[in-house]
């Protein structure tokens, strides 16, 4: 989108409608680019004419297209007092520090972070600190833009995250996840090793009933459709496993309730795998969880693809348990598996649900076990009480 003012001597100003823009209501295009012109200012001005596009009057909800020249009158967006109203809030030094310390790429459109585990995306009950908390960093005055979120990770998986410079940029990149274009690509640990070495886990996901909505489960009647590409790039033993997966969908904890129903938690996700998602030894006990790679189009055209190296804890677990990295570089996972019928589909999230049921059996029976001896059994070579 473009910006010209009509007259040197004058406020009125003039906005070319650009590709992220075509197709945007009127009133959802001032909220996107000029946020902080109320809805009853924007009714007004269009109910008065003083909005025009192509010289027009529009109303708040027509269509704008690529191309179309908006003029919006002077005022609107001063705060009491006659003051430009903040776009930031000022952060401690610290604080911009931390947020510059995460940048692994910047382009005109993005800004990419390699978020630390620990660090929450958003704020919400009892968490203060967060990556949106963080993003004024990268303000430079009342006429930048706030850069925007446009997806999330979970506080403790750490890896890629693209936050959007403009309004623009943030739905164009929002279309690409909705859409399924963006590719993204994790990398995991897990307890024992799949029989199975390279597959699709297809198994509906919904909110636990009883969990507040904090935690997932396989709903075969209920759930939302769920998949999860999976490949085993490496195993130590029949202890653990090193694998690459890349969601098909975009559920909440997918990949980690996906991992947990086959049987193979993820290492350190006591959440869903209570007690057998912990290895013995020196292996951390933070989360094994981490999006390597994240490849997506952007505005302007082109390719954005970008990897983000393991935090601390992963790589030293990864090192203690002798796995060569050079044997992965996260490429997104091959897309030649046969398409599969609807009952096939079926039978496979069936097959799933069974694992996950039987690998319930385990903890349950540790738990009655010591109940009656007061110790717990120990893990078996799937991440399994036996």
């Amino acid at each position: 989108m473009s910006e010209q003012t009509t007259n040197a001597d004058q406020t009125v100003r003039q906005f070319t409608i650009g590709e992220d823009d075509n197709g945007i209501r009127l009133d959802r295009w001032f909220k996107r680019n000029l946020p902080q012109i109320g809805f009853a200012t924007v009714s007004r001005w269009a109910r008065t004419g003083q909005i025009r596009v192509d010289g027009k009057r529009a109303k708040p909800d027509d269509r704008l297209s690529e191309g179309q020249v908006l003029r919006v009158p002077p005022g609107g967006e001063q705060a009491p007092g006659g003051r430009k109203p903040k776009q930031h809030r000022e952060l401690k030094p610290e604080e911009i520090a931390e947020a510059h310390a995460m940048v692994i790429r910047e382009t005109k459109s993005a800004i990419v972070l390699n978020k630390p585990p620990g660090l929450a995306t958003q704020g919400g009950s009892k968490t203060n600190k967060h990556v949106d908390g963080l993003l004024d960093a990268f303000v430079e005055d009342d006429d930048t833009p706030r850069p925007r979120l446009v997806h999330r990770l979970d506080k403790d998986t750490s890896g890629v995250i693209l936050i959007a410079r403009t309004p623009g940029s943030a739905a164009s990149y929002s279309k690409r996840f909705s859409g399924r274009s963006a590719r993204k690509v994790y990398w995991a640990l897990i307890v024992g090793v799949p029989d199975v070495k390279e597959g699709t886990i297809d198994a509906p996901l919904a909110k636990q009933p009883g969990s507040g909505g904090e935690k997932m489960h396989v709903d075969l009647e209920n759930g939302q459709p769920a998949k999860t590409r999976y490949r085993v790039v490496e195993t130590a033993g029949k202890k653990a496993a090193w694998v690459e997966l890349e969601p098909l969908t975009g559920r909440t904890h997918q990949l980690r309730v996906h991992l947990e129903a086959i049987g193979h938690p993820i290492v350190g996700d006591g959440k869903y795998g209570g007690q057998d998602a912990f290895l013995t030894g020196s292996i951390s006990r933070k989360m094994h969880l981490h999006a390597r790679r994240l490849v997506i189009s952007e505005p302007g055209g082109g390719k954005m693809d970008v990897t983000a190296d393991l935090p601390d804890h992963f790589s030293a677990s990864m090192q203690q348990l002798g796995f060569d990295l050079s044997l992965s570089d996260a490429e997104p996972l091959r897309e030649d598996t046969t398409e599969r019928t609807k009952a096939e589909k079926k039978q496979a999230a069936r097959a799933h649900a069974k694992q996950y049921r039987r690998s319930q059996r385990g903890p349950r029976r540790a738990r009655g076990d010591a109940g009656k001896s007061g110790k717990p059994r120990k893990l078996g070579n799937k991440g399994r009480k036996r």
